[in-house]
């Protein structure tokens, strides 16, 4: 099966083109920094090209910028979808987040949009929700926790590790198309500033924790746990403590 990850060089898409290589199938790395097939979702530049013999797609893409999150995400989609409607593409995989509709903020709102272009769309198609990944809490932390202040709102998140949301996916695009969609969540539901202080133990960093009032809508949706899922269809194994000291013993060994 020869399978276009779009988004191959980010994060999850990186992961996802290994679980699929590791499989036997045929996979091309898409992105705007790939090697061989340099595509662009802001202007559809180089997909079609890069689409074609393609069976399945996996939309792995991102947005960095929430200020570009419509532009890539949705209108990228459009632009995606009508080049494997061209190629004769029999399955698009998307990769979207747990609770993405249940959140009003640009970002969240952008993921739900994009939903429903690959819903409304005439490639058939299959929805994959993850809930956060343990990699960008991580960072995320480390980011702020370079400045020895660590401001975190008060929010219940269900962490997973990539690679497990990879293998997830991996299943999906080795199916049939299901014309709906499945959830990919962490095996414990935290708040993120527990999250937070086990990052500071196992790292050994000397950050303050400054909790982080987020007021409004947007605080009670976070609070009570609207990137969650209580049964989700696949359930990851593990725990963010577990997961981030194998990181650590690994860089150690590096």
């Amino acid at each position: 099966m020869r399978v276009a990850v779009v988004g191959g060089t980010g994060t999850l898409g990186r992961r996802v083109t290994d679980e699929l290589r590791s499989r036997g199938h045929d996979v091309r790395v898409l992105s705007r920094n790939a090697p061989e097939y340099r595509i662009d979702l802001r202007t559809g530049e180089g997909l079609g090209h890069a689409l074609e013999g393609c069976n399945v797609v996996v939309d792995a893409s991102n947005s960095s910028s929430p200020k570009h999150a419509a532009q890539i995400l949705i209108e990228g989609s459009r632009r995606l979808l009508a080049a494997e409607r061209t190629a004769g593409v029999g399955h698009h995989v998307g990769v979207s987040i747990v609770g993405c509709e249940r959140v009003h903020v640009g970002y969240f709102r952008a993921k739900a949009d994009q939903e429903r272009v690959v819903e409304q769309g005439t490639v058939p198609w299959s929805i994959v929700r993850a809930t956060q990944f343990h990699e960008l809490v991580a960072m995320a932390l480390s980011s702020v926790g370079r400045w020895r202040v660590v401001p975190v709102p008060h929010a219940r998140l269900q962490t997973v590790a990539c690679v497990e949301a990879a293998r997830a996916i991996a299943d999906v695009a080795e199916a049939p198309p299901r014309l709906g969609r499945i959830e990919v969540g962490g095996p414990e539901v935290a708040d993120l500033r527990d999250l937070a202080r086990s990052w500071l133990s196992i790292t050994r960093q000397h950050a303050l924790l400054l909790p982080l009032p987020l007021p409004g809508k947007v605080g009670r949706e976070l609070r009570s746990g609207a990137l969650t899922t209580e049964m989700p269809d696949v359930r990851g194994k593990t725990p963010f403590a577990t997961w981030l000291r194998a990181e650590e013993r690994a860089i150690a060994k590096a």
